[in-house]
């Protein structure tokens, strides 16, 4: 799951993707409005935790920016500003929580956990589909009732293929999901390969059917045989 947060003071954008990292986050920070406004606009995120006060613009913009471009994300707003009007407004055009400063990390976190799973997955702890089952609090994952490990990657790769049934995914796309900013850093094509198959491999091994199907010259489709 992949997450941006919009936070100008650093040190508090640093402790939130380091925990938020920690729990199994992919993270991503922008420090200004204008970073904000181009990744939205480039890249997809399960969750944004936006922080009205920027130096130079408003969180608020971002929000509705996101509604205009029909973002799937889901918005939790963190400030200190803590008046009735702007936890009002920000609900009003379009957020799904508003978290007041300062808050525990802990609680930042279930919330944006009980967000994902609202919006993703139906509000539910366990996803299922065909012959798998993946426990979300617990990150674990079943093949026909048998449980399977997978590494970090493996986990996030399933379930973004999970989130995207029958939908054809780029290299670039999976690529840019699992790692990020840190994308072009990690040799990040040839890694797809890897943990697909490795991915692959272990679905096949508990009984499963082989529900990655290659599309030449484009990437790669979870779907029923």
């Amino acid at each position: 799951m992949k997450i941006l947060v919009v936070e100008d003071e650093k040190g508090l954008a640093e402790s939130i993707t380091d925990y938020l990292s920690r729990e199994g986050f992919v993270c991503e920070v922008a420090n200004t409005f204008w970073q904000a406004d181009e990744k939205i606009s480039l890249y997809q995120y399960d969750c944004t935790i936006v922080d009205l006060t920027l130096p130079d613009g408003n969180g608020f913009d971002i929000i509705q920016t996101l509604k205009k471009i029909a973002a799937a994300t889901g918005i939790i707003i963190i400030s200190a500003r803590n008046t009735l009007e702007d936890k009002l407004k920000g609900l009003e055009i379009g957020s799904d929580d508003y978290m007041t400063k300062p808050f525990h990390l802990s609680e930042l976190n279930a919330r944006v956990k009980s967000l994902i799973r609202r919006r993703n997955f139906g509000g539910n702890n366990d996803m299922t589909w065909k012959d798998i089952r993946v426990n979300l609090p617990a990150r674990k994952v079943f093949i026909k009732d048998i449980e399977t490990t997978l590494s970090k990657k493996e986990y996030d790769l399933l379930l973004y293929f999970l989130s995207n049934i029958d939908v054809a995914l780029t290299k670039e796309s999976i690529a840019e999901h699992l790692w990020g900013d840190n994308m072009d850093s990690a040799d990040s094509l040839d890694m797809v390969y890897s943990h697909i198959k490795n991915l692959r491999r272990k679905i096949v091994e508990k009984g499963g059917k082989d529900y990655i199907q290659s599309i030449y010259g484009i990437g790669y489709k979870f779907t029923a045989p």
